[in-house]
C-alpha cells in the first residue's frame, strides 16, 4: 500500500487524506479529487501544529473513507494482507501519531489490526472543519497514536469549540486527564457482536476482559437486540449523505475532468464515472434510492427514528456500564478482495463500529479491542486503556 501521497519532510505526525492540508495534494483517496490542492489546512491540523506537532505528510485512505481499511483507494498498490496506512507507520514507529477521519469505521479497524490505540471523540468535540465530507452527522476527525497516553496528548491539542463548525461543541478545551478509579467499574460484553466474530477475535476479547478483572473491573456480558438495527440505520444515513455530498463532484471546479465529452451531461457523467471506484458508485446509487420518493419514509425516515431508539437504549447501558468491549473488526486480518464485493464485505464489518457514528458516543480501539463509553465519557476510556497496557509492562 502506498504509504504517503505527499511527503512534506520531517515531521512526528500524519494526517489522512480526508482531511485538508495547506498546499499538499488532498484527494480523500480518490481519482475524481486528483491534483486538488487546499488553500488552508483543517482546524485540527492547526491546532495540532499550535501545540508543537509538526505534519510528516499524508498518508493514504480508501475512496472517501467508505472502504474496510484503504484497501480501495485510487493510490492503493494492492496489498494481499490489508493495513491501514496510518496504523502501520505508528506500529513501525515512524511517526509519533496520526490524525485520521472516522466515518465508518475504518481507522479504527486499522488499529485493531496493527496492534495501535485509535480514539473517535464524542461527535462534535473536535472540529470537522477542513474534513472532506460525506456523512456528515456521524463522521468525526480522532486520533491515532501507539498507546493510550500519547493519543490522549493528541486528542487533548485537537479538541475545542470552532466557531468555524456548525456542528463544534461550545466548551473551548476539554481535560482528558482525570478519570474515576479502576477497581469498581462494570464492563459490558456486548454478545450479538462477541457471537458473531472469529474465533481468534473472540479470543483477544477474552483476553482483554481477564486483564479487565485482574485490575478489579467487573466484567459481563450483556445482551443489545439494537444492534442489527444500528447497522441498518448507519448504512442508510451514509449512503443517503454520501450520496449529497460528493455530487459537487462534476469534473467542472476542481479536481478530475475527463478529457472526452462533447456537452455539460457527458462532462458530469464522464468525469464520475472514471473518477469514482464501483464501492462509492454503489453507495451513492443506494443512497439516491433511499432518498427517493417511494422509498423515504421507509426508509431514511425510518431510519432517523431508529437512531433515536438506539441512542436512548444505549443511555441507559450506561447507567448500568462504564464501558462496552466489543470487537473493532470480526477478523484479525484482511486479505485483499474484489471490489465487487465491497459493499456487502463493508457492510458486513460495520456491525462492530456502526453505534458510535450513528448516535455520537465516543470509541476508542486499544489492544486490538474496541471499547464504547457514553457521550463525553473519553476519560473512562483512556483510564481502562491505559490501565490495561500498563499490564503488559
Amino acid at each position: 500500500m502506498k504509504e504517503y501521497i505527499t511527503k512534506t519532510g520531517s515531521g512526528n505526525i500524519a494526517v489522512d487524506d480526508t482531511l485538508l492540508t495547506k498546499g499538499i495534494e488532498t484527494t480523500a483517496g480518490s481519482k475524481i479529487l486528483s491534483g486538488f490542492v487546499p488553500l488552508f489546512s483543517a482546524d485540527a491540523v492547526e491546532r495540532a501544529e499550535k501545540a508543537g506537532y509538526t505534519v510528516a505528510g499524508k498518508t493514504n485512505v480508501g475512496e472517501f473513507g467508505l472502504d474496510l481499511v484503504g484497501e480501495f483507494s485510487y493510490y492503493n498498490d494492492g496489498d494481499e494482507i490489508l493495513h491501514g496506512a496510518a496504523a502501520e507507520l505508528i506500529a513501525k514507529g515512524e511517526i509519533k501519531g496520526a490524525l485520521e477521519v472516522d466515518l465508518n469505521g475504518a481507522p479504527r479497524r486499522a488499529a485493531a489490526l496493527s496492534g495501535t490505540d485509535f480514539i473517535k471523540p464524542t461527535y462534535g468535540t473536535v472540529s470537522r472543519y477542513g474534513v472532506i465530507p460525506c456523512a456528515c452527522s456521524g463522521e468525526q476527525v480522532g486520533a491515532a497514536a501507539a498507546d493510550a497516553q500519547e493519543t490522549k496528548k493528541l486528542l487533548t491539542a485537537i479538541a475545542g469549540h470552532d466557531g468555524k463548525d456548525g456542528t463544534s461543541l461550545p466548551a473551548e478545551s476539554y481535560d482528558y486527564a482525570c478519570g474515576k478509579e479502576i477497581a469498581g467499574m462494570k464492563v459490558g460484553v456486548i454478545t450479538q457482536l462477541f457471537d458473531t466474530a472469529s474465533e481468534e477475535t473472540k479470543a483477544v476479547i477474552k483476553n482483554y476482559a481477564e486483564k479487565l478483572k485482574a485490575l478489579g473491573i467487573a466484567v459481563e456480558d450483556v445482551s443489545v437486540e439494537e444492534i442489527s438495527a444500528a447497522q441498518s440505520a448507519w448504512q442508510i444515513l451514509m449512503a443517503a449523505e454520501t450520496c449529497n455530498n460528493v455530487s459537487r463532484y462534476d469534473g467542472v471546479k476542481f479536481g478530475y475532468r475527463t478529457p472526452n465529452y462533447k456537452n455539460i451531461d457527458e462532462l458530469y457523467i464522464g468525469s464520475r464515472t472514471e473518477g469514482m471506484n464501483l464501492l462509492t458508485k454503489a453507495t451513492v446509487l443506494y443512497g439516491s434510492d433511499v432518498l427517493s420518493k417511494g422509498r423515504y419514509f421507509t426508509c431514511y425516515d425510518k431510519a432517523l427514528k431508529v437512531r433515536r431508539v438506539v441512542a436512548d437504549k444505549f443511555k441507559e447501558l450506561f447507567k448500568a456500564y462504564d464501558a462496552l468491549l466489543v470487537p473493532a473488526c470480526g477478523k484479525t486480518e484482511y486479505k485483499k478482495y474484489d471490489i465487487g464485493k465491497a459493499f456487502e464485505t463493508v457492510y458486513e464489518e460495520s456491525a462492530y463500529t456502526a453505534v458510535p457514528n450513528l448516535i455520537g458516543i465516543p470509541a476508542m480501539v486499544t489492544g486490538g479491542v474496541q471499547l464504547m463509553a457514553d457521550h463525553f465519557g473519553e476519560n473512562i476510556l483512556f483510564k481502562i486503556a491505559e490501565s490495561a497496557e500498563g499490564t503488559d509492562k
